[in-house]
């Protein structure tokens, strides 16, 4: 991709090898110190942007922050949504519920830069990533995220809930704040989990969306994770 003769990266290899060559060669977007691996899941309400779901496990206010802007622009871009519902996922809906991270992010999110014309709206639980109703845009920390997609995994595609034929989570997600389309499929993919992998990569690519969404991020506050 560096040398110009690939156009997108496709990788079911390990996330922290994927993530560091990609920052290395390929650079980063302006503003952005941590990257977050973007997954789109089917709700009963149509689709829903969860991120990170596993590229920074251990992480802090100004990245979730960042990481609310890139889902934002995600949403505005690849889904079409107009003013995309930003949320923050924690362990319940009433103010101050959560950890110490979860309790200092509302006011930082409130007061953010979204593009799109997004708004944060609140904290959500786990069950409203299901229906999809809050939000179209829910951020959480790589820890938490990729527990919760490999849950929803498991319980569509092993427990025979109804309408799972028709919810199946995606084993690829899109690798956001990377100079390139660069795309991550489950470690354990099978050869269709990567066809689908590639097929969103050739999707972005064609859309240029990497582009557009490097675009639509403010440049003037950059993360102090350290």
């Amino acid at each position: 991709m560096a040398q110009g003769q690939a156009d997108a990266a496709v990788s079911a290899g390990n996330t922290i090898d994927i993530v560091l060559s990609a920052a290395r060669i390929l650079g980063r977007w302006p503003g952005v110190r941590r990257f977050a691996l973007t997954a789109a899941l089917p709700t009963a309400a149509g689709r829903l942007v969860l991120l990170d779901v596993g590229s920074s496990v251990d992480t802090d206010p100004d990245t979730l922050v960042m990481h609310a802007r890139l889902g934002a622009a995600y949403a505005a871009v690849v889904h079409e949504v107009a003013e995309p519902r930003v949320g923050l996922l924690t362990i319940g809906t009433e103010k101050g519920k959560g950890d110490r991270l979860r309790r200092a992010l509302p006011p930082l999110l409130e007061t953010a830069e979204l593009p799109a014309g997004a708004r944060y709206v609140g904290l959500i639980e786990g069950n409203d990533v299901v229906s999809g109703e809050p939000a179209d845009v829910v951020v959480t920390d790589g820890f938490t995220g990729n527990i919760l997609l490999k849950g929803l995994e498991t319980a569509y595609s092993r427990l025979g809930l109804p309408g799972a034929g028709a919810l199946e989570v995606p084993r690829a997600a899109l690798l956001l704040g990377v100079g390139g389309t660069v795309v991550v499929c489950h470690g354990a993919a099978s050869g269709p989990d990567l066809a689908a992998g590639i097929a969103l990569a050739a999707h972005l690519h064609r859309r240029a969306a990497v582009a557009a969404m490097v675009e639509m991020i403010p440049h003037n506050e950059v993360s102090h994770d350290g």
